[in-house]
């Protein structure tokens, strides 16, 4: 009885993985980031099943490997919640929107993007994609308000726009100095009083039980 509930609850995840995932694939326009939003409403305002920080985390690394990023992400929020069958599933779920479409305006529309009606909705796509996009920038600034990272970020931003660098020269630099400013700061870090394996007399007698004192100060409390 128990199997068949696992084997059911399984089976209902793995549904809701392709259903959210199909409806953020079919109302995106614009690409990875301008789906953040979307994202951010859906899988953490709803459903809980990542935080902001965790999705912005999942977007740099989509950033940085091979692909889409809406893939990216889909793949890695079905994976944490339904293991490698999960993430195939939420991939799945993405991409078979635009499958469909393109499909459908290859087959019976030729010249599509000549049709008047069809370029002037697609100039009201493009005003709702940039709005989209300004909004996942902000939400990226937001998490960059330490001064270091605003320098990375500042740093990398002239490198592209003002200097032409090559981005992913750009990406790969940006993660060694992330690494390297996360090293340091380990180093910098007091350890912390009374922790694990601090040593100390007092927290020795602290954490020996049977000693007395948490009683004895009551009592004296009582008096």
């Amino acid at each position: 009885m128990n199997e068949k509930k696992d084997t059911r609850g399984r089976f209902c995840r793995l549904l809701e993985l392709f259903a959210v995932f199909f409806k953020i694939g079919a109302v995106t326009f614009g690409g990875g980031l301008a789906m953040l939003p979307i994202l951010e409403s859906e899988l953490a305002d709803k459903r809980n099943w990542v935080t902001k920080e965790t999705l912005l985390d999942y977007f740099a690394i989509g950033q940085m490997t091979p692909g889409i990023i809406a893939v990216n992400v889909a793949t890695f929020i079905g994976y944490t919640q339904a293991g490698v069958l999960g993430g195939t599933i939420a991939t799945l779920g993405v991409v078979t929107p635009s499958l469909i479409i393109i499909s459908v305006i290859a087959s019976f529309l030729e010249n599509f993007t000549q049709i008047v009606w069809v370029q002037k909705a697609l100039m009201g796509i493009n005003i709702a994609v940039a709005a989209l996009l300004c909004k996942a920038v902000v939400t990226f600034i937001k998490k960059i308000l330490v001064w270091w990272k605003l320098l990375l970020f500042t740093a990398a931003f002239s490198a592209i726009v003002v200097f032409r660098a090559p981005t992913v020269l750009v990406v790969v630099a940006s993660l060694v100095l992330g690494l390297v400013v996360y090293a340091f700061s380990l180093k910098r870090r007091p350890p912390v009083a009374g922790g694990p394996g601090d040593g100390s007399p007092e927290r020795a007698q602290e954490l020996e039980p049977g000693d007395g004192s948490l009683s004895t100060e009551s009592e004296g409390d009582t008096k």
